[in-house]
């Protein structure tokens, strides 16, 4: 069997409640999964089919480190999420049984440099480095859901410098968890390890250098970072 040519990176892992790690896969993302958000973000809050886009892996920020501004940007924006953690994969997933496939839940954030994603709208162009960027995706503790369920309500919110800038809940999700994983895979075959972010309220803004931001959602827990 032949060699690498170079040393591998180590695999990107999460931490868990409770200790161990959660060994990370894939990053999907439900874009507009929110009424109120997807009007301020100038799209339409029905409930049509939902979008996906993908974070690399090794995005991921733990433990509450600090997350570097972002080159290439002038207009970096926050968004809380609730994040699903896959502990089985499967293709066409009946919604029913998609949560027979979930290990557990985090906080985390969908960093977003809002200025490229924008431009990159208007000329109709993909807008994968606008999400997808080096430490672009914070998140907190795995909590898992054989300990605390599978969250569908409960308050979901963001303080930056300690003021308040997104407020929702659980139960505003257009897509349910279910329904999520069920659609995600039907374009492709989840599996062990993936995290699936579930989209934000509204309220999203700009963050500059050196601000805190603290997520929390009710029941499952909280996500900090400092931009740095």
């Amino acid at each position: 069997m032949s060699e690498y040519v170079f040393t591998p990176a180590p695999r990107p892992a999460a931490p868990v409640e409770g200790g161990g790690l959660f060994p990370l896969r894939r990053i999907f993302c439900v874009g507009q999964n929110y009424a109120a958000h997807a009007r301020e973000m100038g799209g339409d809050p029905t409930r049509e089919p939902p979008f996906f886009f993908s974070k690399p892996a090794d995005a991921l920020v733990i433990d509450g480190g600090g997350a570097p501004y972002p080159s290439r940007t002038t207009n970096l924006h926050h968004e809380i999420e609730l994040v699903v953690a896959l502990q089985k994969g499967g293709a066409n997933i009946p919604a029913a049984q998609a949560l027979d496939h979930v290990y557990g839940y985090a906080a985390g954030l969908d960093l977003t440099r809002r200025d490229l994603q924008a431009e990159a709208r208007k000329t109709g162009k993909p807008w994968d480095l606008s999400k997808g960027f080096d430490f672009s995706a914070p998140l907190g503790l795995i909590h898992p859901a054989a300990k605390i369920g599978h969250p569908a309500r409960g308050r979901i919110f963001l303080q930056v410098n300690g003021a308040v800038k997104q407020d929702g809940d659980l139960s505003d999700l257009i897509w349910s968890v279910p329904e999520i994983i069920a659609a995600l895979s039907t374009y492709v075959a989840l599996a062990p390890g993936d995290l699936i972010f579930s989209g934000t309220p509204s309220g999203v803004g700009p963050l500059e250098r050196g601000d805190v931001l603290v997520g929390e959602i009710e029941g499952v827990g909280e996500v900090r970072t400092r931009i740095v």
